[in-house]
């Protein structure tokens, strides 16, 4: 039973309401689950994507170990945030999108 991390920013607050009562809130908008199983993620995921289906604010992260997964960390993301997370060699890095300039990144 892996440790499972949710990140949250500007969301209602029933996701907060929820996730506090299966996960610590360690930090505002950070959530961690030492002993969470891939059954009982997978079933809060399905919550939060229906939420965000529904509500559309705000973004949310699900980190978790996967050692199939580049860099060993298994990822999964809702909602539009100015980074992207890429695979590069088999590790994850951020690339930082541009501001809406009509530039492209090279």
């Amino acid at each position: 039973m892996p440790m499972t991390i949710i990140v949250t920013h500007n969301v209602e607050g029933r996701y907060r309401g929820y996730l506090t009562s299966i996960m610590l809130e360690v930090s505002a908008g950070v959530y961690i689950a030492p002993r969470m199983t891939a059954g009982v993620r997978e079933r809060t995921w399905l919550v939060m994507t229906k939420w965000y289906e529904a509500l559309g604010n705000g973004t949310l992260l699900l980190a978790w170990p996967d050692k199939q997964a580049p860099s060993g960390v298994g990822l999964k993301q809702l909602g539009v945030t100015p980074r992207e997370i890429i695979d590069v060699d088999g590790v994850y890095l951020l690339r930082t999108l541009p501001a809406e300039s009509g530039l492209s990144v090279c």
